[in-house]
């Protein structure tokens, strides 16, 4: 079977920047099956074909919250060669939402 490494760069605004990088973590959701993630870039490691990707962040102790949840359907080729990547990008104001694109 073939899996493919998909790269997953997720970053909050400028402005809140510090705010995030010192009080939450982001959590990267493929087909419900959640991946701890990190600001800056996640690697998944995931199978060709139709996927669901949703990225959110709990605030440092939470296990279940999520906050800012943005969406995105996207296609892994099988092609082990083709790194997919994904960009995710919170708003600056409380309540934003990610901004979910493949590419």
């Amino acid at each position: 079977m073939v899996m493919v490494n998909v790269v997953v760069d997720i970053r909050p605004s400028l402005v809140a920047m510090p705010f995030h990088r010192a009080f939450t973590r982001p959590v990267v959701d493929i087909d419900g099956v959640e991946w701890p993630a990190r600001w800056g870039t996640t690697e998944v490691l995931i199978e060709p074909g139709a996927h669901k990707i949703a990225v959110f962040f709990r605030y440092k102790g939470q296990r279940a919250a999520r906050l800012g949840v943005g969406t995105e359907e996207f296609t892994v080729q099988g092609d082990a060669r083709i790194q997919p990547r994904v960009t995710a990008r919170l708003g600056p104001r409380n309540g934003s939402g990610f901004k979910v694109k493949s590419a």
